[in-house]
């Protein structure tokens, strides 16, 4: 079973592919693109600057993993509590962020579903920013897409962070998830998820001479079926970038919403081929 799939170049939206974009879905870690775009919102708005602190509380320290496992009252620079969040997808870090930015984790919460609203998301509801399990937290291939536009429209100074194949935290060098910025030629972001509901997720973006394309690929069995399949999404794009580009008739924020598409999130899990999710090798 193939989940959702979009395909739509970064700077016009022009779609090149696009397969039950308005499917209803559970974003896993893709949450936390919003919780960056917030928090960048909040620095670009002089609530927070470069040198702000982060704090380790009660509630990001009881966050499951994946997280850094700080001790309670543990400070972080900015700068680094961003490249935590996004390139080691450290759940206690998000909660950290939300704390800083809003004051509390639900206060956080209603600013990611305003700016949600905002960009034309409207099929996505948040509850929490990391994307741990959460029935009411949902999106949509179109949804992530507006989001991850906006992302590079709005905030290119940011951009390096999702560039980032690793990050050093202390005496440990933590590795992203997101495997195609060492395997797909131009690669340059932007965010892995995973849960057993959803499946593995992925928003990645590659740009090769003056053309960046963006894929959201949504319900991998595997890491690999995912990365595979969002990789030859982007190959085939680009090798007729001109032709779609020239003849493309959708526009990600102009497309029609889907009126058939399920508004229930699939629970994929049944389709997850790992031992945590149920998956017994036959």
């Amino acid at each position: 079973m193939a989940g959702p799939a979009l395909v739509f170049d970064a700077s016009s939206g022009s779609v090149f592919y696009a397969e039950d974009a308005d499917r209803s879905w559970h974003p896993a870690s893709l949450t936390k693109l919003m919780t960056a775009y917030v928090t960048f919102k909040a620095i670009r708005d002089g609530q927070l600057t470069m040198k702000s602190k982060v704090v380790c509380s009660k509630n990001a320290r009881a966050q499951a993993p994946s997280k850094l496992g700080l001790p309670l009252g543990t400070t972080m620079s900015l700068p680094l509590a961003l490249k935590a969040l996004i390139v080691k997808s450290a759940n206690d870090v998000a909660v950290m962020l939300a704390e800083k930015v809003a004051g509390s984790e639900q206060a956080f919460v209603l600013q990611m579903n305003a700016a949600a609203q905002n960009l034309g998301m409207t099929r996505t509801r948040f509850f929490n920013p990391h994307g741990l399990p959460h029935a009411g937290q949902v999106t949509t291939a179109r949804d992530m897409g507006l989001l991850a536009k906006a992302i590079i429209r709005d905030f290119p100074e940011h951009a390096h962070l999702f560039r980032m194949s690793s990050v050093r935290i202390g005496k440990k060098k933590l590795k992203s998830h997101n495997s195609l910025l060492r395997s797909l030629p131009g690669a340059d972001g932007m965010k892995t998820g995973f849960i057993c509901a959803s499946g593995f997720n992925i928003v990645a973006s590659a740009t090769r001479g003056n053309q960046r394309l963006v894929a959201v690929v949504l319900g991998g069995s595997t890491a690999r079926e995912r990365n595979a399949r969002a990789r030859e999404l982007i190959e085939h794009s680009f090798e007729t970038y001109f032709w779609k580009s020239l003849f493309s008739q959708n526009n990600i924020t102009s497309m029609p919403i889907d009126p058939t598409a399920p508004v229930k999130p699939t629970n994929f899990r049944r389709h997850v081929r790992v031992w945590a999710c149920g998956y017994r090798p036959k």
